[in-house]
């Protein structure tokens, strides 16, 4: 769509760090010497990046809050030679619980469980908390940073589990979604949470941004750089298109019967 094609006046070339932080900067290294025009970069490694003072410019997606994060000034002023999308909108977090009080019936105590180290985790703490507290419900945070946090959080809820968990969705929060709701299925206590992989993966339903319809926008960015835009004339994007998914053979197993109203503006139905 953007007139370019890969092998023809397009060249892609591709790291992995595995998960593994320390190899962040030998990579960027490795294509810097190449040299490439511009560095796409993707969740935990953009701070890192960031940190490298690179003369190549970068485009990124990342989950966290850039200004609370260090490396913008604001949405509007980018700092660096860096620019991108975050996908972190905390105001989501009030919806997330709305969609629970209407969901379980007597609904009174949902867990939160977060990652404090994820920049913004404390701004949607903050929505979450605020809501929380005008819809009637009390709330407890556990904040999960290591796989040893999270197990001494699921130790803490074991003497009286929650009624519902809302997840907040970052990098940690992928990497052990299946043993969080594991844990809420085992005792009947629905997840909720911001991106479609957590329904996919179990949870009741997730609600947040579209994460392929950012990524579409970050080649839009990968674009206007590589044509000459510097990165601090492009303001760092916030989600603009969101959705709804609904695993409904989570609800069947735990024999709740979501609102109509969820039902019908739900992007996907998971049967």
């Amino acid at each position: 769509m953007l007139g370019y094609r890969q092998n023809d006046n397009l060249e892609i070339d591709y790291r992995y760090g595995d998960d593994n932080l320390l190899r962040v900067a030998p990579l960027a290294a490795e294509l810097v010497r190449k040299p490439v025009d511009l560095l796409v970069v993707q969740g935990a490694a953009v701070p890192l990046v960031y940190e490298l003072k690179l003369s190549i410019p970068a485009v990124y997606v990342f989950s966290g809050d850039p200004v609370v994060a260090g490396f913008a000034d604001s949405l509007a002023h980018p700092r660096g030679n860096m620019t991108g999308l975050t996908f972190m909108a905390a105001e989501l977090n009030a919806k997330r619980l709305e969609i629970l009080r209407d969901t379980i019936p007597g609904l009174q105590r949902v867990a939160i469980i977060a990652n404090p180290e994820h920049p913004g985790s404390q701004i949607e703490r903050t929505y979450a908390e605020e809501t929380a507290r005008k819809l009637g419900l009390t709330t407890e945070f556990f904040g999960t940073a290591t796989e040893g946090q999270l197990a001494s959080a699921f130790d803490a809820m074991d003497p009286r589990p929650p009624q519902a968990i809302s997840l907040f969705a970052d990098g940690f929060a992928i990497q052990y979604r299946q043993r969080i709701i594991d844990y809420g299925m085992k005792h009947r206590a629905p997840v909720i949470s911001g991106w479609e992989i957590f329904a996919k993966s179990g949870a009741l339903c997730s609600y947040g941004p579209n994460l392929s319809e950012s990524y579409r926008r970050l080649a839009y960015y990968v674009d206007r750089v590589l044509k000459g835009t510097p990165p601090s004339e492009l303001p760092i994007e916030r989600p603009t298109k969101f959705e709804t998914v609904v695993n409904l053979k989570t609800a069947k197993a735990l024999g709740l019967t979501l609102p109509n109203s969820i039902l019908m503006s739900a992007d996907e139905l998971i049967e």
